[in-house]
């Protein structure tokens, strides 16, 4: 599967359930596998970190929308 297609379903799944930890996992497997140290930001872990802080952003996004809650 292409990197993008992980990233779209990634954000799909974050947005749709509650707290989607699976995509931290998928993109942590993918920085283990694929990642290597870039020279403007030097940490092997850069999608695993943008994951992260994503899924928080959404998080707390949630809990400001007040339709969400009403699943």
């Amino acid at each position: 599967m292409p990197f993008w297609v992980s990233v779209i379903l990634a954000l799909a799944g974050m947005i749709y359930f509650n707290v989607f930890f699976e995509a931290i996992i998928l993109f942590i497997l993918s920085d283990l596998l694929y990642g290597t140290k870039e020279s403007s930001f030097p940490v092997v872990f850069t999608s695993f970190i943008v994951t992260s802080i994503v899924l928080i952003m959404i998080e707390i996004m949630k809990k400001k929308v007040k339709f969400y809650n009403d699943r």
